[in-house]
């Protein structure tokens, strides 16, 4: 019984190694990397890179599915992909956010009183955790992430999002949150250079 204790502990501690092993050999990818060093350039702040994005969006900052790409006097920044697809074939849609010095969940405008706020990402429902992140997975969000199933961590004294649009192709909120999985195992951080 002892002899298989250790060798499943001694199996656990081999696979957690493949594992970081493999976290260290993942980069950006080549084709989307400029634009990533960038953006962390600019925020003088880490960002994090995906290396996989949801069919058929790419994650290159100039290609033909960036669609919002904002920078905030604050150094926070919105950078989302988009396509909206064939007739019938529906949208697919993923925000990466980032809030360099700030780890408080932003506010947005409240929809009743003018002057109000409300919190741009409530109702936690989860945790995701992967990739050295524990995620917290919300469901009511407002702005560029209304509709969306957001995944919201901190790092060193920042907060990361990453959210997708509930809608097909993607109607049902399993698929989005198996995408957003993958995604927030493939992210890469990516640090800024002088």
């Amino acid at each position: 019984m002892r002899a298989l204790l250790v060798a499943a502990a001694a199996a656990l501690v081999l696979t957690a190694a493949g594992s970081a092993a493999a976290a260290q050999k993942r980069a950006c990818p080549a084709a989307w990397a400029k634009g990533w060093q960038a953006l962390a350039n600019r925020v003088e702040a880490p960002v994090y890179c995906p290396t996989w994005m949801p069919n058929p969006l790419n994650a290159q900052m100039k290609g033909q599915y960036i669609d919002i790409y904002s920078i905030g006097k604050d150094r926070s920044f919105l950078v989302s992909f988009l396509e909206h697809g064939d007739v019938g074939s529906g949208d697919v849609h993923v925000n990466f956010r980032g809030y360099p010095g700030s780890t408080a969940v932003p506010r947005c405008p409240g929809p009743v009183k003018r002057g109000s706020t409300i919190p741009c990402f409530s109702n936690p429902v989860a945790h995701m955790r992967s990739n050295g992140i524990d995620a917290t997975v919300y469901q009511v969000n407002q702005g560029a992430d209304q509709w969306h199933i957001l995944l919201g961590w901190h790092y060193r004294g920042s907060l990361y999002t990453v959210s997708e649009h509930v809608i097909a192709p993607y109607r049902f909120s399993s698929q989005v949150k198996k995408n957003l999985s993958r995604l927030l195992d493939g992210l890469v951080l990516v640090r800024p250079q002088p």
